[in-house]
């Protein structure tokens, strides 16, 4: 099996990986709603965790602190900039049928996400195939509960399931897009930049987005729920850094 092989199977199933979220579909409307908050707070917690604990500390190794932290602010401050402006073309119908704007910036996000992890495994399989394995397992174990958090935050952000779950999996793709490229160029093209981008962009979702979705008052039982959820989205990802490193 050839490199490009191993590469194009692995952009395809990690694709595939955008499909879990469809878990939800076999849970009645309460359960589903019972879970969504959680979902979102664990979904906030995973963000944030991937930018602080692997994106940053990637763009460090290759770039200086400076231009790192300049490129985390411009990330972060084009999406705050983004989210205003899908708030001027938000629609006026009830809030139940709209599609609230942070749902776009999920995808937005991901997508990128997507784009930047298949090019960075792509490049790991491209100096030794086993490596690219292990580097392939790792992104799989982090993009499992991520996916199933961004499904949550398209629900409660007024998508109904089946859209939710298709556009979900459109930005999956953009990880074989990014493993196809990685591969074409032979890493000739320096995207070093769109790492602490992207963590810019995570931040502002997760913080700016997410974290206030939950940050609402509730119960003492439900409010211990939501914060283990974000702490748990936070462990997740150091766990995976301590053993997958970047």
């Amino acid at each position: 099996m050839t490199t490009f092989l191993w590469i194009l199977a692995g952009g395809v199933l990690m694709s595939a990986i955008a499909l879990t979220g469809s878990l939800t579909l076999i849970l009645s409307e309460a359960t589903l709603q019972r879970l969504l908050l959680p979902l979102v707070a664990f979904a906030a917690g995973s963000l944030i965790g991937g930018a602080l604990f692997h994106m940053l500390p990637a763009a460090l190794v290759s770039l200086e602190p400076a231009r790192t932290m300049a490129w985390v602010a411009l990330g972060f401050a084009l999406f705050f900039g983004l989210e205003q402006l899908l708030h001027l073309h938000h629609c006026h119908r009830a809030r139940a049928a709209c599609k609230r704007p942070l749902t776009y910036l999920i995808l937005v996000g991901d997508g990128l996400h997507n784009l930047l992890g298949g090019m960075a495994v792509a490049s790991v399989f491209l100096v030794d195939v086993r490596l690219g394995i292990a580097a392939w397992l790792a992104a799989a174990a982090h993009e499992v509960p991520q996916e199933i958090g961004d499904f949550g935050v398209l629900v409660h952000g007024g998508w109904r399931k089946k859209p939710a779950l298709l556009f979900n999996f459109l930005s999956g793709l953009a990880f074989l897009v990014g493993s196809v490229l990685a591969y074409l160029g032979s890493l000739r093209f320096d995207v070093a930049f769109l790492v602490p981008f992207g963590a810019g962009n995570f931040l502002y979702i997760g913080a700016s987005d997410l974290v206030p979705e939950v940050n609402q008052p509730h119960t003492l039982g439900a409010s211990l729920l939501h914060f283990g959820a974000f702490a748990g989205g936070l462990g997740l990802l150091w766990l995976l850094r301590g053993i997958g490193g970047h």
